[in-house]
């Protein structure tokens, strides 16, 4: 990395099922909080809304400020990362056929000092393991993160 380049990601994923069966399935705290969100989301994402998202491996409700909610294509969302900074997480959706989507998640807004790129390494792990679980929830029925944390 460059020095003075700000650390950023994007990680990507494809689930086979319908595009509005996806979104939905971050949006809606109680579909979030079988595969994600482990210790409970609190408020649906809506645009302009404060919601709450906790998890077992991290204990105590995480603030997630909803920027801006596009349905079926697009969620940007703000929450405090290490060192006190927000940042910025972008999922976009893409219908691949009636019954595929493409999900990506990037990203930025951490510190460029190594408390800063750890955060980042962490979240990239944090968001691919969230698509990771969301794929066999949606499409298995399967919690990958059950007893995985605790």
């Amino acid at each position: 990395m460059t020095k003075g380049m700000e650390p950023k990601f994007t990680v990507g994923g494809r689930i086979a099922k319908p595009v509005a069966e996806v979104f939905d399935a971050v949006v809606d705290p109680g579909r979030l909080s079988q595969f994600f969100t482990t210790g409970g989301a609190k408020g649906r994402l809506v645009a302009g809304t404060e919601v709450t998202w906790d998890f077992h491996d991290f204990p105590g409700a995480f603030p997630v400020k909803v920027i801006e909610v596009v349905p079926n294509e697009r969620i940007v969302l703000s929450w405090q990362g290490e060192g006190g900074l927000w940042t910025r997480v972008t999922m976009t959706f893409a219908a691949l056929g009636p019954d595929r989507t493409h999900v990506r998640i990037a990203e930025e807004g951490w510190r460029t000092d190594p408390a800063g790129m750890k955060a980042a390494f962490g979240n990239c792990e944090g968001w691919t393991g969230m698509l990771c679980a969301m794929k066999a929830w949606l499409e298995h029925g399967i919690n990958l993160r059950e007893g995985f944390y605790k």
